[in-house]
């Protein structure tokens, strides 16, 4: 059964996220390093791991399996949990398939932030991110569930 597995700490689609897995009927899983407030619905599991760098990311790339969903902003997470057959998704929408080049740019604007070449962070979140989100965690449960079930 297909599992939705949400990267809490600094995710902005939490509420969406929920909604998409109740929907679903999925076990829904928020993993965070401290307590937060989280949407009440039937199927909503908290985890809090020990507070450390990655403690959470470690977490949910050694419990994803084939079939499952991930829910995360966290590139390397990303890589560790598509390696390990789950499907990876950004609140902004964007699915993580090519794990590779995504690991590439976020190490090259790391160090363009470093030598003061950008300083910017990104675009804010805007609500198309979060509409393009809910369209595209929809049909990612939706084939992540036929995948689980064939």
């Amino acid at each position: 059964m297909t599992v939705l597995y949400i990267d809490a700490d600094a995710c902005p689609v939490k509420e969406e996220a929920a909604r998409v897995g109740v929907r679903h009927g999925l076990r829904i899983v928020f993993v965070s390093n401290s307590w937060m407030r989280l949407p009440d619905e039937p199927g909503v599991e908290r985890v809090i791991v020990p507070g450390g760098l990655d403690q959470a990311d470690d977490w949910i790339a050694e419990a994803v399996v084939p079939g499952d969903v991930v829910v995360t902003g966290d590139v390397p997470l990303a890589a560790r949990c598509v390696k390990a057959g789950a499907d990876v998704l950004g609140s902004t929408g964007k699915p993580f398939h090519d794990v590779g080049m995504a690991l590439a740019m976020r190490d090259l604007k790391t160090q363009l932030r470093e030598a003061g070449q950008i300083r910017e962070s990104g675009p804010a979140f805007s609500k198309l991110d979060r509409s393009r989100f809910l369209q595209a965690l929809e049909s990612m449960v939706r084939a992540a569930r036929r995948k689980s079930a064939g």
